[in-house]
């Protein structure tokens, strides 16, 4: 029986030809053995060129068996393949729904409405406060921004099962102003969390915050406070997390970064510094252990460390070092969110302060904004009690793991010469370019580069946006969010692209 009230996309026509009316595919012109990859093409396209729109529902793989006369395996294989590529997403009875599509083809990222800056505007000027929202809005086919994890992979139904089973059992008290620290529930669930990253904490430890950008904010706040006047950064190092310390009143000295991590003889006078250790920001370089001892003995003279953890969990070919935090507690300011684990829309994260700060930073999330939500706040220790989040996580790496892959192949083929940095965990690749080849004008300009890449319909950026001193060029390339074809597809704009420039 057809269930599916009349949708276009379930219409079931067997009338002995080997069609369907869904796409008007005609199996008759698949390769022999390449069934799935050609019915996984057909949708692929059409979503792409817009006749298959956000929210449309593909046919049920028994319907599209039958109509095409093909096994339920193909079918099945073809719609797994879309899946994994992030284009479609199963929602139980709702059958399986587009739930992602690139902009289309010919749309590029040059001045126009609702883009009057145009490309000029993003790369031939430094980056403004602003400049994470322009890039974001600027349109484009391909989006290869680093930092978002994949986004149709969020578990959206176990989130609505553990809404569901928080609003059946809150008291009508939980409805109301709730503890700044966040809700007991929460600091209990990262409190466990965090022994994943080898940190020893009890639950009145943690203060739940919207996410890194604003423990940034309140840390800023606290240590200014407390005179002091700067905060060391890594170089290269994030240029968002130094407009966020900046906005306090810090200055941010920048410190060098190489194979091993940040160089700690450079510390010198500096008495506060911000560092990604297990994972360095933008290159993807662990902290080595003779750093790490070297760090510790700088702290454990009075330097006080931040570390940002962003993407601690996401790693693919070796296992996690242990977090700064773990080793001594009384000298380092940790941050983690689910940003990069779930979504940043979410805005919900953790800081672990020494004992010395704690209230002073309670008081600073109190009249900030009274405590995050509290409601997220509940459904996020329902699901990482049950150990659903660990479960997201496993997937998250199993796919974030063959895109990275497709991307690494992709730059070998389409950017010769181009050196791979940080492929061993994260959501990025940092790809950096050596000096001009013999007969070539001048050195290579990255920000040249992306905004050429951006005219051909990709966003990807710049390693200069992150330096503060000069350095060879580079892009950053996020490859968590996007499918394995689409990523192929913007490595070859790159690569084009940098023929451009050249």
């Amino acid at each position: 029986m057809n269930r599916s009230n009349g949708h276009p996309h379930d219409r079931s026509i067997v009338d002995g030809s080997a069609g369907s009316d869904f796409l008007q595919l005609d199996i008759g012109e698949a390769p022999f053995g390449g069934r799935a990859d050609w019915l996984a093409g057909r949708p692929r396209r059409a979503i792409s060129d817009g006749r298959l729109p956000l929210g449309s529902r593909l046919p049920a793989t028994r319907v599209l068996t039958a109509e095409l006369r093909v096994s339920r395996g193909v079918v099945t294989e073809a719609y797994q393949r879309l899946s994994e590529d992030g284009h479609v997403a199963g929602r139980g009875r709702n059958g399986t729904v587009v739930v992602a599509a690139p902009v289309e083809a010919g749309r590029s990222a040059g001045a126009g409405p609702g883009n009057e800056a145009g490309i000029g505007g993003l790369f031939t000027v430094p980056p403004g406060d602003d400049i994470f929202d322009l890039i974001r809005s600027a349109p484009a086919r391909i989006d290869l921004s680093p930092g978002v994890p994949d986004l149709t992979a969020f578990p959206r139904a176990a989130w609505l099962r553990a809404e569901r089973e928080v609003l059946g059992g809150l008291a009508a008290s939980g409805f109301g102003y709730g503890d700044p620290r966040g809700t007991p529930e929460l600091r209990r669930a990262v409190a466990h969390w965090a022994r994943n990253r080898g940190i020893r904490a009890e639950p009145d430890e943690v203060i739940v915050v919207a996410g890194t950008a604003q423990a940034l904010a309140l840390l800023g706040q606290v240590l200014r406070a407390d005179g002091v006047e700067e905060i060391a950064v890594e170089d290269p190092g994030s240029l968002g997390v130094r407009q966020h310390l900046r906005r306090q009143g810090l200055r941010t000295p920048p410190v060098s970064v190489d194979a091993e991590g940040v160089r700690v003889d450079e510390l010198g006078a500096h008495g506060t510094v911000l560092l990604t250790p297990a994972h360095q920001f933008p290159t993807g370089v662990v902290l080595g252990g003779a750093r790490r001892r070297a760090l510790m003995r700088w702290a454990g003279d009075g330097g006080l460390i931040v570390e940002d953890d962003y993407d601690a969990e996401h790693r693919y070919d070796r296992p996690p070092v242990p977090a700064l935090r773990s080793m001594l507690p009384e000298r380092v300011c940790y941050a983690g969110s689910v940003s990069k684990l779930l979504a940043p829309a979410l805005r919900t994260g953790w800081v672990l302060v020494p004992a010395r700060h704690r209230d002073a930073l309670v008081d600073a999330k109190r009249f900030a904004d009274l405590g995050n939500a509290a409601l997220p706040q509940l459904v996020l220790a329902r699901l990482m009690d049950s150990g659903e989040l660990e479960r997201h996580l496993r997937l998250l790496r199993r796919r974030h793991r063959r895109r990275r892959d497709v991307m690494i192949a992709a730059i070998r083929d389409r950017l010769p010469g181009a050196v791979v940095h940080g492929a061993a965990a994260g959501l990025h690749l940092l790809v950096t370019f050596e000096g001009p080849e013999p007969g070539e004008a001048g050195p290579l300009s990255d920000t040249d580069l992306a905004a050429a890449a951006l005219a051909r319909g990709v966003k990807a950026q710049p390693l200069s946006w992150h330096r503060q001193r000069p350095g060879p060029p580079g892009l950053l390339l996020g490859y968590a969010a996007s499918p394995a074809s689409v990523i192929a597809d913007g490595v070859a704009a790159i690569g084009d692209a940098l023929d451009d420039v050249r």
